[in-house]
């Protein structure tokens, strides 16, 4: 009788964790996603941590309300932008147009009338002018650059003309209150003002008929047209949308400058337009959207703070700032975040393969 041996089986041998193609690719398409949307956030870090290390005053609470109060201005016109961007136009009227509503502002609180009735009537003026301006890009089909300068130039000598004076002082109490002073829930005014107006917009871009056409519209407005899109409906909309958002941001500046002058909008569309690109929209439309626009101009406004903070004068601001810029269209517009986002999947990729092998 034979006896029975029992080995016992070798232990089986650990093998190194390695990517599958499916995994690769997995890895690769998660890295193509994030980073066109993580990198306006982790350069505003970068900013901050900057800010932090050169400058004590940086992080207080005198010199945030300093930057948000700054940017508040710009972000509501910043927005407004945005969406003409978004159909491939631009729109260079909103700094005059702003000018144009802190000269009305002033102008009818002068003669008694209370503030509700006179932003009404001040918003009603700046949305009748971007509706100019749409009628120029859309039925006198005049290319968005032009129509939009002349009516810059045009809107500021209308300012000029019924102001009459240096400047108007603003001494109603309730319209200071109401777009600079006052607050709710422990916010000042100025922030829910764009707060409200930037949720509004991100609602409207992502769920709405009217938002996703002019997506539509931005990225082939022939396709657009064909496909049955109100093409020119939607644009008077968003030109009108745009001078209604510059006014509201002029009713900002006037209560925080408790006057009204028609040279306090000069260079305002230049920030806003260089918000949006920096915020990711492309100039040739389609691409974007308005919360990205709005950190755009935290970006932009932490960088001139942070620049005051540290003494540089003027001139090397804008150097730095034009730069700034250019770097943002080249990570938009001309495609660099997918660039830098394909040059790193393919060495990844490379880099896997070679430690499989």
């Amino acid at each position: 009788m034979s006896q029975n041996t029992f080995t016992a089986a070798p232990p089986p041998i650990e093998s190194k964790p390695t990517l599958t193609p499916t995994n690769r690719s997995r890895v690769v398409g998660i890295a193509k996603r994030l980073l066109p949307k993580s990198y306006l956030i982790l350069v505003l870090v970068a900013i901050i941590i900057i800010g932090y290390y050169v400058s004590a005053d940086f992080l207080t609470i005198r010199n945030a309300e300093n930057v948000i109060a700054a940017a508040s201005i710009v972000a509501v016109l910043a927005v407004g932008q945005f969406f003409v961007i978004l159909t491939g136009g631009i729109d260079l009227s909103v700094g005059s147009t702003m000018a144009m509503s802190t000269v009305i502002i002033a102008l009818t609180l002068q003669t008694g009338l209370n503030a509700g009735a006179s932003a009404a009537f001040t918003l009603g003026c700046c949305a009748f002018a971007g509706l100019i301006n749409g009628v120029l890009v859309v039925w006198l089909r005049i290319p968005p650059f032009i129509a939009t300068l002349a009516m810059m130039s045009a809107i500021k000598g209308f300012s000029y003309v019924i102001q009459s004076t240096s400047l108007i002082q603003i001494f109603n109490q309730d319209f200071i209150s109401a777009f600079s002073r006052g607050s709710a829930l422990f916010v000042r005014n100025p922030v829910l003002i764009f707060v409200i107006v930037a949720i509004i917009a991100a609602l409207v871009a992502k769920f709405t008929t009217f938002g996703r056409s002019l997506y539509a519209i931005g990225g082939n407005p022939e396709a657009a047209r064909l496909s049955g899109l109100p093409v020119a409906r939607n644009l008077l909309i968003t030109y009108t949308l745009s001078g209604l958002l510059a006014g509201l941001a002029g009713l900002i500046a006037a209560a925080q400058l408790q006057q009204g002058s028609s040279l306090i909008g000069v260079g305002y569309e230049l920030d806003a337009i260089a918000a949006v690109v920096v915020g990711g929209a492309s100039l040739m439309g389609g691409k974007g959207d308005p919360v990205s626009a709005v950190i755009g101009v935290f970006v932009l406004a932490t960088i001139i703070n942070v620049m005051n903070l540290v003494g540089i004068s003027s001139e090397p601001q804008l150097l730095i700032k034009g730069a700034v810029i250019i770097v943002a269209v080249f990570l938009s517009s001309a495609g660099g975040v997918q660039r830098i986002s394909n040059s790193f999947s393919s060495r990844f990729g490379r880099s896997a393969v070679s430690a499989r092998a």
